[in-house]
């Protein structure tokens, strides 16, 4: 079975531990200490074996009061660019969908309402439909990510980014893998002026993401 890596973001484990010990902890933090860096990923993938990448060009909008949709507002537009330079930082090399891609980028933002602690079986198991593989040349296929716990309260606006492997997609028309993902959670997740720093957060947690120099 594979395994999986979870990390939570220094910053915030910090603020979780210290605000523990006050009255109102949540009145007491600031913007930046709310919010939250989760990164996880799968730990047999050596991500120097891929080369090429690339990423939508909207980003789906899921609620659980309304439908999914596709947006690519101003937020977007700076978010895609954001993750498209930081993956060339890496060594990875930007295609179009259609030059098959070793590595493609889905991202969501997400603005649900309730609470969910426990054990998932399988990344997003339960929100299908949201991904569209098709886009990818992988019509009615779906794709998943290795099971892990979660403690996620879906109380404010989120962000999250997938990372496929469509290099070594299977032929068989079952389902996609999922090697990496980050959420960003927390006050001004959707503020465009926090882009470039959540970003940063996130690929700073993740530096095994880099591509072979040769």
């Amino acid at each position: 079975m594979k395994r999986t890596g979870f990390f939570l973001s220094t910053l915030a484990i910090g603020a979780l531990l210290v605000s523990s010990c006050r009255k109102e902890p949540l009145k007491d933090m600031t913007d930046e200490e709310s919010r939250i860096y989760i990164t996880n990923y799968d730990t047999q993938v050596n991500f120097s074996t891929y080369k090429t990448f690339s990423i939508v060009d909207s980003v789906a909008v899921i609620s659980n009061r309304d439908s999914a949709k596709k947006e690519l507002t101003a937020y977007d537009v700076k978010l895609l660019a954001s993750l498209t330079a930081s993956m060339q930082a890496r060594g990875y090399t930007l295609v179009d969908r259609g030059a098959k891609p070793d590595l493609a980028l889905n991202v969501s933002r997400i603005d649900n309402t309730y609470s969910s602690i426990g054990y998932n079986p399988g990344y997003w198991s339960g929100w299908p439909g949201y991904w569209d593989t098709g886009y990818w040349g992988y019509p009615g296929w779906g794709y998943w990510f290795p099971s892990y716990y979660t403690v996620f309260r879906y109380k404010e606006k989120s962000v999250a980014i997938d990372m496929i492997d469509l290099k070594n997609a299977p032929k068989d028309g079952s389902k996609i893998t999922a090697v990496w993902n980050a959420m960003l959670r927390g006050t001004g997740v959707w503020n465009s002026d926090n882009i470039d720093a959540m970003v940063k957060a996130v690929f700073d947690q993740s530096q095994y993401l880099k591509a072979s120099v040769n």
